[in-house]
């Protein structure tokens, strides 16, 4: 089955679209790469999506307009897809949509809120459309997250030793093999929102701002006071709580610091973090993806960090680093057609494993839904 996986991060700067040909092999997921595409936000309607999210206010008319525009952005996406990876014959379209606020106090998930209607990418390829796939894991009881996790296990299934899947996005997460996976803190989105501040820019392309800096040690250890860090997994955060005005607050002692010491030692920050994380697990090799891979200076600290730890991007096990969350949620969406659950209870904290999400029909209606598909415990990329 051909499956366009569709993703938009916590960096919320562009639409993922990966098309994977799926099948079962009894008690194997066999996953074939067709490739990747990405569709970048529009400059005014990243902004408009930026000016609503938390801590910011918003209301329901902007939401409503935010949800038809960011659902018009997705169907782009995937007719783009749907023409160049699939050749016209995609089965499925699997979209996580745009995540615009996730409901925790403390250290319970209460709720979420991804959008970008799916009806929009139905319309437009004629193809069913699986999506909502976070609230089902929150009903029952789990944080709704690092929804990769279950297939980060069965990717890594058969490795030797710890292997730790790491996702260095806005947020950073990881997977281990007992099941443990948690979001470790902020990845990009301190950062980001700093070289935004100083600089107008989106992001600190090849870490050149970083690279110029030095760590300021006293602001490291005043960052690092933040009280998530020592919370027990499972546990999930996003730019609800690291955001610009976080940032804002951290630098109210240390406005003296230099731009490029503030990116540098939030790089820092963000090795230092998600290591830590690694060690808690007692991994014993990284195996990592997101658009962190692409920042030199971030891969080196946290090669720094972890010395004797082997850390190499998903390339090298046959997922595109840029695109691995996109394939994950291509795996989720033909997981759920088939029926079958997408979750692990041990690394969302759920009471049960759930099928996830909801499904929109096609121009044809709804696919005809295979039965007695096996739960898979292995995935395999061919």
């Amino acid at each position: 089955m051909r499956v366009i996986g569709l993703m938009s991060g916590t960096s919320y700067d562009a639409i993922d679209a990966a098309a994977a040909d799926l099948r079962l092999d009894g008690e194997t997921l066999v996953l074939r790469p067709l490739g990747m595409v990405s569709r970048p936000y529009g400059p005014g309607l990243r902004e408009a999506l930026a000016a609503a999210l938390p801590p910011a206010a918003t209301t329901f008319a902007e939401v409503c307009r935010l949800d038809t525009l960011i659902g018009q952005a997705f169907a782009r996406a995937a007719v783009r897809a749907h023409r160049e990876l699939c050749g016209g014959r995609g089965e499925l379209v699997a979209s996580h949509g745009q995540t615009v606020f996730h409901w925790a106090v403390g250290g319970e998930v209460r709720g979420t809120l991804q959008i970008g209607r799916p009806a929009w990418i139905a319309e437009a390829t004629g193809l069913p459309v699986v999506a909502d796939f976070r609230p089902r894991d929150i009903a029952a009881g789990g944080q709704g997250a690092p929804l990769v996790s279950l297939v980060d296990l069965l990717w890594l299934r058969g490795r030797p030793g710890t292997p730790v899947a790491l996702n260095l996005g806005g947020i950073a997460n990881l997977t281990a093999p007992d099941g443990t996976a948690f979001d470790t803190g902020p990845a990009g989105a301190l950062m980001d929102a700093a070289v935004r501040l100083f600089t107008g820019r989106d992001f600190d392309t090849d870490g050149t701002l970083a690279a110029r800096g030095t760590v300021h040690e006293p602001l490291l250890r005043s960052l690092l006071d933040e009280p998530y860090y020592a919370r027990p997994a499972p546990k999930t955060t996003g730019k609800e709580l690291f955001h610009e005005g976080y940032l804002l607050a951290a630098l109210a002692d240390f406005a003296h610091v230099p731009a490029a010491d503030v990116v540098a030692t939030l790089t820092r920050l963000t090795a230092r973090t998600v290591a830590d994380a690694v060690r808690s697990v007692r991994a014993t090799e990284v195996i990592a993806s997101g658009g962190g891979t692409r920042n030199p200076v971030l891969m080196a600290m946290l090669g720094a960090e972890l010395p004797g730890v082997p850390l190499r991007a998903s390339d090298a096990l046959g997922l595109p680093a840029a695109a691995k969350e996109a394939y994950a949620f291509a795996v989720l969406g033909f997981l759920t057609l088939h029926g079958l659950v997408g979750t692990d209870p041990r690394s969302t904290g759920a009471r049960h494993a759930s099928v996830l999400g909801s499904l929109t029909p096609g121009r044809d209606g709804f696919p005809p839904l295979p039965r007695g598909a096996e739960q898979p415990v292995r995935l395999v990329i061919e």
